[in-house]
């Protein structure tokens, strides 16, 4: 048994030895993007020394939204199923990897029975019956597939090389889970503002109103001055009921990209004056930047398992060899089996060629040739849109500070607008449509400055994840 499991050994690792490849070679293919970004009126002008792309637990500071975050990774279900989907990918790439190597499989067996003694001994005359045992001990390796033209090789490749893009599907996912929980965080900050923003003008449009109708009441104002002034309550009203609405919608929405209930406390308040993620990213950044981004890396490493299968099917054309063997020991005694009993063994190497197969084989290499070139779009796609991603954020960030700007400039002179137009009517020298006037020019500027604000965080958020970062955290989230 020995000699046989050497000599099928050596003879497997001499013709190995010589074995082929026949995948072609693997080269990646150019970007189909310029090599730096876009530059203009739109786009900020360069950062030198900005600060460099990094990880998640840097890069926000609110430490609320830090531990939102932390929470969604240990909950999110999107991550779990990406590293459910690690395990199989490692697993098949196990199973697979498996198929270079001979199963041995050791089997003991006894037999027992009677046989005419006349029979045995050829003898008619013979009288009795004779009790026969046999005992055997073999090893045996069946059909064991030798790879001399790399076709369980590029398998293997390839179950290897879809493990790898499953780790980096797990990496964007990290991403995208990051990214829209803070998207959703700002969002709750965004709308609860608004809220508040609402309420208040409910409020003090309920004082212009009860004002107006006092007013009225003495003869100093006409109906047409109430009916002016009640619209401003009736819109806020209405604002505040659909915006309640809007913030239990977006917590639901948070709950939901976290994975579990965010606790209220953890919640952002009802402004975002303060920008809760870093003010300075890269501006300036070359173009190959984009090449690290976890989805390009996923598409590149389907491209690589895609040519591994093209090598495997050209395999296909060439005659499978296979070798099955046992070896072992035979004895009528059991308690001679392993003294002085007869060794057995046996060798059946198998040459297989396929003579005719009605296209099946070059159908299968089409078949990989074009799944690769399918990849090889797929990859290309995932570079092009990983460039707009990046720079349409470049884009809004080069103008967003100076709309910013100018939003607040425009709110703090409706609200002096409104200050005025209010003391002049209260003088009697102004009409109240002025007042109404600047009541819903005030209402809307201070909208639109939330707008504004939640734009400016939002893109620092959009540009962080399109630029692939985020990835300072454990590389598997934690079993459940």
């Amino acid at each position: 048994m020995r000699r046989l499991l050497s000599t099928s050994l050596a003879l497997a690792a001499a013709l190995l030895a010589g074995c082929i490849d026949l995948a072609p070679a693997y080269h990646r293919p150019p970007e189909p993007t310029p090599a730096t970004f876009p530059t203009g009126p739109a786009y900020a002008a360069p950062v030198i020394g900005s600060q460099p792309v990094v990880g998640w637990q840097d890069f926000f500071s609110d430490p609320r939204l830090k531990a939102v975050i932390g929470q969604a990774l240990a909950s999110n279900r999107d991550l779990r199923e990406a590293v459910a989907n690690i395990a199989a990918a490692r697993a098949q790439y196990t199973v697979q990897r498996a198929a270079l190597f001979p199963t041995v499989n050791a089997q003991a067996s006894g037999q027992y029975g009677q046989e005419p003694t006349s029979v045995l001994t050829e003898n008619p005359r013979a009288r009795g019956e004779t009790t026969l045992q046999l005992y055997s001990l073999t090893a045996n390796v069946s059909a064991w597939q030798l790879d001399l033209f790399g076709k369980i090789r590029n398998l293997t490749k390839a179950a290897q090389i879809q493990y790898f893009a499953s780790r980096q599907a797990r990496d964007a996912a990290q991403i995208t889970v990051v990214s829209e929980v803070a998207s959703d965080y700002l969002a709750v900050g965004a709308d609860r503002a608004l809220l508040k923003i609402a309420e208040d003008t409910l409020k003090s449009g309920t004082d212009s109103l009860t004002v107006t109708q006092h007013r009225f009441a003495i003869g100093v104002d006409n109906q047409l001055d109430v009916s002016q002034a009640e619209t401003v309550v009736q819109q806020a009203r209405f604002d505040v009921a659909r915006l309640t609405t809007q913030v239990a919608q977006d917590r639901n929405a948070l709950d939901l990209a976290v994975g579990s209930p965010v606790a209220a406390d953890e919640l952002p308040d009802n402004v975002v004056q303060r920008v809760v993620v870093l003010d300075r990213l890269p501006a300036a950044v070359d173009s190959t930047v984009l090449l690290q981004r976890p989805d390009v890396l996923q598409a590149e490493d389907q491209l690589r398992a895609a040519n591994a299968d093209i090598g495997a099917a050209r395999a296909n054309f060439f005659p499978d060899i296979s070798l099955t063997g046992q070896g072992g020991l035979t004895s009528v005694a059991l308690s001679a089996l392993f003294r002085g009993a007869s060794s057995a063994w046996s060798f059946a190497p198998t040459i297989t060629q396929t003579i005719f197969d009605a296209g099946a084989n070059r159908g299968n290499l089409n078949l990989a040739k074009a799944q690769r070139d399918l990849e090889v779009a797929t990859y290309e796609k995932a570079i092009q849109t990983a460039f707009r991603e990046v720079a349409d954020a470049l884009a809004q960030r080069g103008t967003i500070d100076e709309q910013l700007a100018a939003q607040q400039a425009l709110t703090d002179a409706s609200a002096t607008a409104l200050k005025i137009s209010t003391a002049r009517y209260n003088q009697g020298s102004d009409t109240y449509l002025n007042v109404l006037i600047a009541q819903r020019s005030l209402y809307a500027a201070q909208q639109t400055l939330v707008a504004a604000q939640l734009a400016k965080s939002t893109n620092l958020v959009t540009l962080y994840a399109a630029l692939g970062g985020g990835l300072n955290a454990p590389t598997e989230a934690p079993a459940h």
